[in-house]
Formats: structure tokens, sequence, C-alpha cells
């Protein structure tokens, strides 16, 4: 029997403001949610869970927008008038009513405890990261692993027959 799928809440700014590689994107708001959004969906295929990541948009006129990265992630951005905070509480209620296991990645405290209150389960965002590039290092390692490159030079004659060979050494001659 295989176990259901974990469901992951993240509050996408929180952690876009708690991981350095991702600080250092954030002059530049939709270079660092594209590689949140990267990375996560990365993450979640290699762990085979469902994620939702939340984007707060408090401060538009815009009602909320959703956006489908692949078959087991979504991107909300809040609408007018709702915190993100707001947002993840809602969906976690949801998730945990509907059975199932709920983790919400963020660092902030107050929404921390009304998680827990909700019936899910609280990552916050500097142990996510951990989480996150662990997976990252077994993924390289289990379809990549120990890359040797060849010691002597690969030619393109090496891979051909030997009357392509002649054939291909007669036009490089004659164009000398």
């Amino acid at each position: 029997m295989s176990r259901k799928r974990e469901y992951y809440i993240v509050d996408g700014y929180n952690v876009i403001n708690s991981w350095p590689e991702l600080i250092r994107l954030r002059a530049e708001l939709s270079e660092a949610r594209d590689q949140l959004v990267h990375q996560l969906a990365e993450y979640g295929a290699y762990e085979k869970i469902d994620i939702t990541i939340v984007f707060d948009a408090m401060f538009t006129d815009d009602d909320e927008h959703r956006e489908k990265v692949n078959d087991h992630m979504e991107l909300i951005y809040t609408g007018e008038g709702e915190t993100a905070d707001s947002r993840i509480e809602r969906l976690a209620y949801e998730m945990v009513r509907a059975g199932k296991e709920v983790h919400v990645v963020t660092s902030d405290s107050a929404e921390q405890s009304v998680i827990l209150g909700a019936g899910a389960f609280r990552i916050p965002s500097s142990e996510f990261r951990k989480n996150v590039r662990r997976t990252k290092k077994n993924l390289q390692k289990e379809y990549l692993g120990h890359v040797t490159l060849p010691v002597t030079r690969l030619e393109v004659e090496d891979r051909l027959d030997r009357e392509t060979v002649k054939k291909l050494d007669i036009l490089r001659k004659s164009h000398q």
C-alpha cells in the first residue's frame, strides 16, 4: 500500500526573505519567485509531495490569481485585502478537513501557532531550506552519479566507420 502524498503550503515571500540565495534576488522579485518555484518543483517531484506556494498581493486591486505549475504544484497570489497568512490559514484548515497531511512552511511565529491549531505541521523556512538542499544533493547523486571524464580526447572519426572517415579526409584535403 502506498502512502498518500503530503501537502505543503509555502509562504512564498517569507521563504524568499529567509533563504540567502533568494535574499540576493529581492531587487528582482520576479526572478526570486521563479527561482523558488523552480527549486520547489524539483523538490516536490523528487519527494512526491503536493505544493502550493502563496504570495501576498494584499495591496493590489486584483482578485486572487492562481497558476498551475504542474499536476502537483500551484501558485496562489492573494487578492485585494487578503494577506498570505490568512489565505494560508484558510487553505490549511480546508486541507486538514479533507484528510490531507498538511505542512506549512513559514518562519512567522504567529502564523505557526495558528497552523498548529488547525492540525497542520509547521516547518520553519530555514529548516525547509536544509531539506530542499539535501534532496538536491540526493537527486544529483542518484541521477548523475560519479561523473568521470575520459582521459583521452574523443575525435569524431572515433565514432565513424572507415569508409566515411576516408571520404571526409578526401573532402578536407581538397579544401586546403
